[in-house]
């Protein structure tokens, strides 16, 4: 049974910067293509960034060239640095497998508000 643990939410200023990590059990990790979701309020989750095994990466059009996402195989946990964030990247942010989702975690509260 896997399980993600969410970290690393804060209230920060537009333009700000925070680092997410995403702790993974299970065996699945290492060998399935992980990604970063986010859900704001009044709105369907939505999916934000993904890496597969080979260290391939995509972004929302909405987060490309502002976060970075990177994997920890040896420590399965999956990390989103979030740079020069904006009112709208408010949300609730969950990691998961990016095919085929497993159980969701809690996720972590990211504010960016002045």
């Amino acid at each position: 049974q896997v399980q993600f643990v969410e970290s690393g939410g804060a209230l920060v200023q537009p333009g700000g910067s925070l680092r997410l990590s995403c702790a993974a059990s299970g065996s699945r990790f290492s060998i399935q293509a992980m990604a970063w979701y986010r859900q704001a309020p009044g709105k369907q989750r939505e999916w934000v960034a993904r890496i597969t095994p080979r260290g391939m990466k995509n972004y929302a059009d909405s987060v490309k060239g502002r976060f970075i996402i990177s994997v920890d195989n040896a420590m399965k946990t999956v990390f989103l640095q979030m740079n020069n964030l904006e009112p709208e990247d408010t949300a609730v942010y969950y990691c998961n497998f990016a095919y085929v989702p497993a159980t969701w975690g809690q996720g972590t509260q990211v504010t960016v508000s002045s």
